[in-house]
């Protein structure tokens, strides 16, 4: 990564790690993120008796560690990678590859204007990280928009160089909220009242709202949106006025929303 964050790792923090020595009883790695190294003892490689450390872990294997202990005063930071699950190793792999595609953003862009990409990385994170947690979801919202980056304070050119440059690499942020719709109707019209009603949804959700038929009275929901907010507030509309449609035309519905 060209860009290193200062200082020390937080205790508890997901760090992704580049092994550089194994030995019998720890293995020693660079926090790819930090100008820092760390150790990671055997009783933390793997549950269980390890017969033999490089069956888990080898020189130059990338690996998604749980910072346990940081000592500043002696430089020393201890690594869990045991302690680190599926979910937890592909958020932080897909955090990864996101700084590394804002990283190859800036460099293109800082080549075509002729300028240190040190110095257009610091000068757009300024503007951009008074406002967002990170730059790439700056760059999901910029996918989706027009003249944004102008607006939060860049100037122009490069505002335009920018947003050119992200809308060709980066997709617009989508949240999906899911569920299963329950339809019954009474009616001898019960099919076409059925019908009715989920095109009622649709008119209403739009192209935010897709909706499959799943067997036995019940349909698959799905709603899509740029983000929580509005997804809850398409889900809340179709699904009302849905149930509220199939009740006043003698049949009975119930909305089941998916786990996340």
């Amino acid at each position: 990564m060209l860009f290193k964050k200062k200082g020390f790792p937080e205790e508890s923090e997901l760090v992704m790690c580049t092994v550089t020595k194994v030995q019998y009883h720890s293995v020693f790695v660079n926090l790819d993120e930090y100008e820092k190294d760390g150790m990671i003892h055997i009783s933390e490689v793997s549950p269980g008796r390890i017969r033999n450390i490089r069956d888990f872990v080898k020189e130059g294997k990338k690996v998604v560690c749980l910072v346990l202990r940081v000592s500043e005063e002696k430089g020393h930071i201890d690594l869990s990678l045991r302690r680190v699950n599926e979910g937890q190793k592909r958020a932080k792999v897909e955090e990864i590859k996101k700084g590394q595609m804002v990283e190859k953003i800036i460099e293109f862009v800082a080549k075509s204007l002729n300028k240190e990409i040190k110095d257009l990385y610091k000068e757009v994170s300024d503007k951009i990280l008074v406002k967002y947690d990170s730059l790439y979801s700056c760059f999901e919202e910029v996918a989706g928009s027009e003249g944004l980056l102008e607006k939060i304070g860049l100037e122009k050119k490069l505002a335009n160089d920018l947003e050119e440059a992200v809308k060709q690499r980066v997709k617009e942020a989508v949240v999906k909220i899911e569920g299963r719709l329950k339809l019954v109707s009474y009616d001898p019209e019960g099919i076409e009242i059925i019908k009715a009603t989920l095109k009622r949804a649709k008119d209403i959700g739009k192209d935010n709202f897709s909706v499959k038929y799943l067997g036995g009275g019940n349909y698959g929901v799905e709603i899509k949106a740029k983000d929580f907010k509005e997804a809850e507030k398409i889900l809340k509309d179709t699904t009302e006025e849905t149930l509220k449609f199939i009740e006043n035309n003698k049949g009975k519905g119930e909305f089941i929303r998916s786990e996340a």
